[in-house]
């Protein structure tokens, strides 16, 4: 066993080399923030870096994948903590992901503290690449302060015509709140599958999300995911 006296020194990583890691895997590093006191996150924590999906690039990577193909249950959850573990471990990091619990780490409240990451008119995090396709699959907590991209403004805030509002085909995800049974319940009755098959209609409807790249087969993914 090492003692404290033989470690390997803690690798010396930066914004970039976390994107090169990640880039083989169809990830990039969202975005980051330095904790306080009460954020949540591991001691010694100095940097808190999100990781989410490039969607062009990470369905052809998730879906060649043993666990998308094994069966079992939670393929993506057990791909993330595989992928994103063990690139926290090369860093001598720690990887923490927002679907395991309890406890259940903050993730849409880190998500808003990286300062590129906001809440959109419908509630749903929006991103200024991604627009309502944002999608959190870890976080990597590093023990050293790195250099941090500058905070992107919301893309809400030029959208004139806001269609995210009024594209939920049943009214289940709108200004006043989400109705998560009335969604469930047209997803799984709409005779075009539509929402199943090509993903949310909300999420789609954002003219940032349209640019994204995202492949239909990683919606309907999701969507069956939460359809249950």
């Amino acid at each position: 066993m090492l003692s404290a006296m033989n470690m390997p020194p803690t690798p010396q990583t930066d914004w970039m080399d976390l994107t090169v890691r990640l880039a083989p895997h169809g990830l990039w590093p969202l975005g980051g923030f330095y904790p306080e006191a009460d954020d949540a996150v591991p001691r010694r924590t100095q940097t808190l870096v999100l990781i989410a999906p490039r969607d062009a690039d990470f369905w052809p990577v998730f879906s060649a994948s043993d666990e998308y193909a094994d069966g079992a249950p939670h393929p993506l959850d057990r791909w993330s903590r595989r992928v994103i573990g063990r690139i926290a471990c090369d860093l001598r990091a720690k990887a923490l992901f927002p679907f395991t619990g309890p406890p259940w780490h903050p993730f849409l409240r880190w998500a808003r503290q990286t300062g590129s990451v906001h809440a959109s008119p419908v509630g749903m995090l929006v991103d200024a690449s991604m627009g309502l396709f944002v999608s959190i699959r870890g976080a990597i907590a590093l023990k050293r302060r790195i250099a941090l991209p500058a905070p992107v403004p919301a893309p809400c805030a030029t959208c004139a015509d806001r269609p995210c509002l009024t594209a939920c085909p049943v009214g289940a995800l709108g200004a006043d709140g989400y109705q998560v049974d009335t969604c469930r319940a047209f997803i799984g009755s709409d005779p075009h599958a539509t929402c199943l098959d090509t993903g949310c209609a909300v999420r789609r409807a954002c003219p940032v999300s349209a640019d994204w790249g995202r492949s239909p087969a990683q919606s309907a993914f999701h969507m069956r995911a939460f359809q249950g």
